[in-house]
């Protein structure tokens, strides 16, 4: 078989993986590989296609899932008060060195460190795919909106992450080899121009996503399947197929699970105001 994308190394499959674990351990690597200007997609194109789905600065913004900051920075640059979350240590700790007027904690996305309907746009940026409780990471968006607060995430497509192009021409086929329904994790070593990263997620159907903002008390807005802009060179065959899916979401009911204990940090909530 011939090389499915360049940079390409490894895809492995895994029973199961700890995918909190997975990401701190690779942190170093991800944030060499994330703040290299240009290098990635969110450089190129995927940033931008991702802002037309957000709304304007409003009285909080919450980016879960933030990794080293390059988002929330963007963010705050836009006008948005926001607050960058992150269960992984190494993680903040580079988003803090990086703009440290901005507060960053260390939280996992389904116990958040915050008061009940404490803000008025949630984000979750490339996140979702990667925590181990979909359900509570998104329930717990539902607790943190005000009614009537947005939810904007981005995800890996789940058809992306569930096949793979034969190989690196523009009409390649795209093959997907076992079932689509079926969840399963997974780890991706990527290795281009000298950097190597690993990507660790769970791959999910579309209706489990949709499912958890259903029970959390979201109404879907929109969808967007965006292709890669037909000038990024050598990624032409994803004109056929979505990288990634955005998602814009209302919180228009009370959700199905409870908020989190005192346990859970509710000290932090005072610390963003």
């Amino acid at each position: 078989m011939k090389a499915r994308d360049p940079g390409w190394k490894a895809h492995t499959r895994h029973e199961s993986l700890d995918l909190r674990r997975a990401w701190e351990r690779n942190a170093a690597s991800f944030i060499a590989w994330a703040r290299k200007p240009g290098f990635d997609s969110y450089w190129r194109f995927h940033r931008d296609q991702f802002f037309e789905i957000v709304p304007e600065p409003g009285r909080l913004t919450i980016d879960v899932g933030c990794g080293e900051g390059r988002l929330a920075r963007d963010l705050a640059a836009r006008g948005h008060r926001v607050v960058g979350l992150d269960a992984s240590p190494t993680m903040i700790e580079h988003a803090r060195e990086a703009s440290p007027n901005l507060p960053w904690l260390v939280a996992d996305a389904a116990a958040l460190p915050l008061h009940d309907a404490r803000c008025d746009l949630v984000i979750a940026f490339m996140s979702l795919q990667d925590v181990d409780d979909l359900g509570g990471a998104v329930a717990e968006a539902g607790r943190v909106l005000e009614r009537g607060g947005r939810f904007c995430l981005a995800i890996v497509h789940p058809i992306n992450s569930a096949g793979h192009f034969e190989d690196t021409e523009d009409d390649s086929p795209f093959i997907i080899p076992r079932s689509y329904l079926d969840p399963f994790f997974y780890e991706d070593v990527v290795e281009r121009d000298g950097l190597t990263t690993t990507f660790a997620s769970i791959h999910r159907p579309l209706e489990a996503y949709v499912g958890a903002l259903a029970s959390a008390g979201f109404t879907v807005e929109l969808i967007r399947e965006h292709a890669v802009p037909a000038d990024d060179a050598g990624t032409r065959r994803w004109q056929r197929i979505p990288m990634f899916l955005h998602v814009r979401a209302i919180r228009t009911t009370s959700g199905s699970r409870a908020a989190p204990t005192s346990g859970t940090g509710s000290a932090a909530g005072t610390s963003v105001g």
